[in-house]
């Protein structure tokens, strides 16, 4: 079974986490500045940030099992 420790917390999560942010808050400010939604250069950069965001924040707060 997965665990998630979040004592865990270090360097490499809080700079997943701030990649997660930075890409979230692009894709918003992007929409409300000009409005496109449906741009694929958005969508790729969003994407590239979000991410290694999800997956590092994970990673760096899962638990080792010892089975």
């Amino acid at each position: 079974m997965i665990k998630i420790n979040v004592k865990k917390f270090n360097v490499f999560t809080l700079l997943s986490l701030l990649a997660l942010i930075a890409g979230v808050v692009f894709y918003l400010y992007w929409v409300s500045r000009y409005g496109v939604t449906y741009d694929i250069g958005i969508y790729s950069l969003t994407i590239v940030l979000v991410l290694p965001g999800i997956i590092g924040t994970i990673l760096s707060l899962l638990e080792k099992s010892e089975e």
